[in-house]
């Protein structure tokens, strides 16, 4: 970290390539699309070279870059806020191979329901059932109290199962 802080080239290949596809996770899981992940991601790591002279080392650097990254993926989706979501309500278009796992399937019906949450909850959700940060982690990562973060992953967790029970259509965005 010090030698990418330094300007040392190869070191901050390095940081960056250990952190990367954790970062593309966040963005992929927030976004819920390829092309729009992959845009946030490269905001995501061009704003940790151009921040990486302000980094304190108050949090850890995994800390840091998940918080530049969910904050790339959240400006990412609402400058794509007018386009629409694709969203996967039929099961049986869902898997089309019946080699398919249900596991798969699973997979793919988590991946269409996140980009219906509303952003607020979306970050701390998938920062806790996706990454596995704890608590403590996410209020440093989104630079809120421990309390909003725990509202925030309860709520949406509870929206998600409304979602996911089919219980709102795909153009209902829950608040």
């Amino acid at each position: 970290m010090e030698r990418a802080q330094q300007g040392d080239r190869a070191a901050l290949d390095l940081l960056l390539g250990r952190h990367y596809e954790r970062l593309y996770a966040i963005c992929r899981r927030m976004a819920g699309n390829d092309a729009d992940a992959a845009d946030a991601c490269q905001e995501a790591l061009l704003a940790i070279v151009r921040g990486l002279d302000r980094f304190d080392g108050r949090s850890t650097f995994r800390t840091w870059s998940y918080r530049v990254a969910s904050n790339a993926c959240l400006d990412e989706l609402r400058r794509r806020k007018r386009r629409p979501i694709a969203v996967v309500d039929d099961p049986d278009r869902i898997s089309e191979r019946a080699e398919v796992d249900q596991q798969v399937a699973d997979r793919v019906t988590l991946e269409n329901a996140i980009p219906l949450l509303a952003e607020e909850f979306r970050a701390p959700l998938v920062l806790r059932d996706v990454i596995g940060m704890d608590y403590a982690e996410i209020a440093a990562t989104l630079e809120l109290p421990p309390g909003t973060v725990r509202s925030r992953i309860a709520r949406g967790r509870r929206h998600m199962a409304k979602i996911l029970g089919n219980q709102i259509t795909s153009e209902e965005r829950l608040s």
